[in-house]
């Protein structure tokens, strides 16, 4: 087992890396453990990529609950029935002690069509106030031998109940957790998570009546090639989306409690852009605790409600999609693509992607920063098939609309492995995004959903 050394850790040290580099930085976390040495570069098909998400009647069907039903209708989910147990659970971020009463649901196991090294889970539920969830999941390695059961996250869409976050000191002789990804230590050893299964628990007050609803749960499964640069695709047709424009730097120094306030909420202010690209918002109630007059407080309250307290950041990869589907019958998954190939057809569908890259200023023409982590919003395509971005590191909402190279952009997020100001290799996040999009979409939508496995 590697050191139980936290994600934020290694994202603290990769950003006074890019501090003293004098670059600019956001807190999108990194995604593993110490880079390997540099590979020749190689292609991406598909199939090191594995989607499963469990969201529908037969879905839940086929899990076995333990004091959970499934809640019928036209969005079907998972709610207590009757609890099974109850236990005191002291939240390490308040040092609070309270009793819960609790059951739980546990998937079928999934084999992945791609043995894996990393797996992210990513989740979508309602946690009224008295309640709460958590996931975890289970691997089995090429060998036969198993994981333990890892928590990927301790849920709750508000912070008066317990705090959400993520776990540290996770791991066994193969794998360690770093913050949202279980990820194979030595992936040069052949090591690999040919299988896993999810287990929901699902919390609420004693006596009480109300439970939470999960209505999505899953994983991602991949395993990605080391390699410093990747294949070129070919521009497909122009489309831009009019997606909202939020930026994270006219929000620097408001709630440092927060990850040090909006120099560091890449994240939630991409999340924020879609979510209202959907057409949902915060409600006044909800903004209430926003000191009046800030601009954009929807931002602040994104930064709020995606940030994990074990990391210290609102970077965390699915709690951020999970703030998303707290919106009404909103979907949201963390999820790899393959190029952007992949991203010009969700763009077609009217479906903009989140994504996570990290690159040196000049290798982003236009930036005019270098990022240890950062996350943006692929909004559309030029007729030559440029990136049309919405880079929330920017100097105010003007300016936050970017066009970016294709074969730059698509290189710094698609790639696992880059040197940084010093010349020391630092690792990529190898195509990581998130897709939000509205439940029952359109049947265009549906297709390329489905084609990449994320329906």
């Amino acid at each position: 087992m590697t050191s139980p050394t936290s994600r934020r850790t290694v994202l603290t040290a990769a950003l006074a890396a890019a501090a003293s580099a004098g670059t600019v930085v956001s807190a999108a976390a990194p995604s593993s453990a110490a880079p390997s040495a540099p590979a020749a570069p190689s292609a991406t098909p598909a199939a090191l990529v594995d989607n499963r998400f469990w969201h529908t009647r037969t879905d839940w069907r086929r899990g076995a609950g333990d004091g959970t039903r499934i809640l019928h209708g036209a969005r079907p989910g998972l709610v207590i029935a009757t609890p099974v147990g109850r236990i005191d659970h002291t939240d390490p971020h308040t040092g609070r002690t309270a009793a819960w009463d609790y059951a739980t649901w546990t998937s079928p196991v999934h084999r992945s069509a791609v043995p894996a090294t990393e797996v992210i889970a990513s989740w979508n539920a309602r946690t009224p106030a008295g309640t709460w969830i958590q996931v975890e999941l289970s691997g089995r390695y090429a060998d036969g031998t198993a994981t333990p059961w890892f928590v990927m996250g301790r849920w709750a869409a508000g912070d008066g109940d317990i705090r959400r976050a993520s776990v540290d000191g996770q791991g066994d002789p193969h794998s360690t957790v770093w913050t949202d990804t279980l990820s194979v230590d030595e992936p040069a050893s052949g090591v690999r998570l040919v299988s896993f299964r999810l287990r929901l628990t699902l919390y609420r007050a004693p006596g009480s009546r109300l439970s939470p609803t999960v209505w999505r749960v899953g994983a991602m499964a991949s395993d990605m090639p080391d390699r410093f640069t990747v294949p070129a695709s070919a521009p497909g047709p122009a489309r831009e989306l009019p997606v909202p424009r939020y930026s994270q730097n006219i929000h620097i120094g408001q709630y440092p409690e927060y990850d040090n306030g909006g120099e560091a909420w890449c994240s939630p202010t991409s999340s924020q852009m879609i979510i209202e690209y959907w057409g949902r918002k915060p409600t006044p109630e909800d903004l209430a605790w926003v000191k009046p007059g800030l601009p954009d407080p929807q931002v602040c309250h994104a930064a709020r409600h995606t940030y994990d307290y074990q990391y210290e950041g609102c970077g965390n990869w699915p709690f951020n999609a999970a703030y998303a589907a707290t919106y009404r019958d909103m979907n949201a998954v963390v999820t790899r693509l393959g190029s952007l190939t992949d991203v010009e057809r969700l763009v077609r569908a009217g479906i903009p992607v989140i994504t996570s890259q990290s690159f040196l200023e000049e290798e982003l023409t236009g930036a005019g920063y270098g990022t240890a982590g950062h996350l943006m919003t692929v909004i559309g395509f030029t007729p030559g098939g440029d990136v049309v971005a919405n880079d929330p590191a920017s100097p105010d909402n003007d300016a936050v609309r970017r066009v970016y190279r294709r074969r730059e952009f698509e290189n710094v997020w698609l790639r696992t492995k880059r040197y940084d100001a010093n010349g020391k290799v630092r690792s990529g996040t190898g195509g990581v995004c998130y897709v939000y999009w509205p439940d029952r979409p359109a049947p265009s939508r549906q297709r390329v959903l489905r084609s990449l496995g994320l329906l």
